[in-house]
């Protein structure tokens, strides 16, 4: 079968199209949240940048996090809140696949980097003696190097396989944005290679993270339970609350996903992927930062900077 030329295609994005107004209502609300996004995630790295107290393997992996949910929301929400006002919601063959990619680079390593996360937890409260030696700063890098080339990797071969595929019909994509499953299930020939690499990418970068954390609080709980005093258990399990809490939303949103019956209207199954890709983003810095003193004082201490050096320059003036 002869390939189209890729210049020559063009996919429908349906979205919420039967629901104008649902759409203009998702158009404010995505809105705030992208900007609480940008402005949470962005604050979270400046600080751990700038603050050298937060200049810890937590911190360190945190502001991976949130460099990664910037670029995983604007990889889609920008596009995405265009299509929501006009009328053409149509995206070109490159435009869609670079969108596709990036996201779904973001969200391989994302899990990835949760799992990271679990471990120096696991290491912080089980080894405390140890843990500046086994978390030195070489192998933060290594591991946080190896969550974005993992991610990475898992994105170029389904992207690859994908691109490959000959496309013949009218191109409607069922969905918000340009999704692997929903785009080469568009391919007008067999897609059993990409449907088994698709769910062999599910399970490595779903589950086995998510085996990882869960051994690892395995272990956690078993430490904790031992400290003798009340208060150094909360406070050990203080410093597993937010990661606990993030790993939560994110894996209980994925697997509500995989895991529920097959709606019959796929506009309640759009509203939950949109969940997943909009709100967990957004909820991340909330969590990490709504009881953490550290991240308070650091962002204390970068504001009373900014307005004395505001001050200062107008005093030049």
């Amino acid at each position: 079968m002869e390939r189209t030329n890729w210049t020559e295609i063009e996919f429908i994005l349906q979205g919420l199209s039967e629901y104008p107004r649902a759409e203009k209502v998702l158009f404010v609300l995505c809105l705030v949240m992208y900007l609480v996004t940008l402005l949470g995630n962005s604050t979270l790295v400046t600080v751990t940048v700038l603050d050298s107290r937060l200049h810890t393997p937590m911190y360190f992996f945190l502001a991976n996090l949130s460099f990664l949910d910037i670029w995983y929301t604007s990889s889609f929400i920008p596009s995405m809140l265009i299509y929501f006002l006009s009328k053409k919601k149509t995206i070109s063959f490159t435009r869609c696949v670079v969108q596709m990619s990036v996201s779904y680079t973001m969200g391989s390593t994302e899990c990835v980097l949760l799992a990271v996360m679990a471990y120096d937890r696991y290491v912080a409260i089980c080894y405390p003696l140890r843990y500046p030696i086994i978390m030195s700063k070489a192998l933060c890098n290594q591991m946080a190097a190896l969550s974005w080339g993992l991610g990475f990797v898992n994105s170029l071969i389904e992207t690859i396989l994908a691109i490959r595929l000959p496309f013949c019909g009218k191109n409607v994509i069922n969905h918000f944005v340009c999704e692997m499953l929903a785009f080469v299930k568009l391919a007008c020939t067999d897609i059993f290679l990409n449907e088994i690499t698709i769910m062999l990418g599910n399970v490595i970068f779903l589950f086995s993270p998510l085996l990882l954390i869960c051994i690892s609080y395995i272990f956690i709980l078993s430490t904790v339970l031992r400290i003798s005093s009340a208060e150094g258990r909360k406070k050990a399990f203080s410093t597993c609350s937010a990661h606990i809490t993030v790993v939560t939303v994110f894996y209980g949103t994925i697997l509500f996903m995989y895991m529920k019956p097959k709606s019959k209207d796929s506009a309640f199954d759009k509203l939950i992927a949109l969940f997943y890709g909009v709100v967990t983003p957004m909820l991340n810095p909330i969590i990490y930062s709504l009881r953490n003193m550290e991240v308070h004082g650091a962002m204390r201490k970068l504001m009373t900077r900014t307005v004395l050096e505001k001050r200062m320059r107008n005093l030049h003036l």
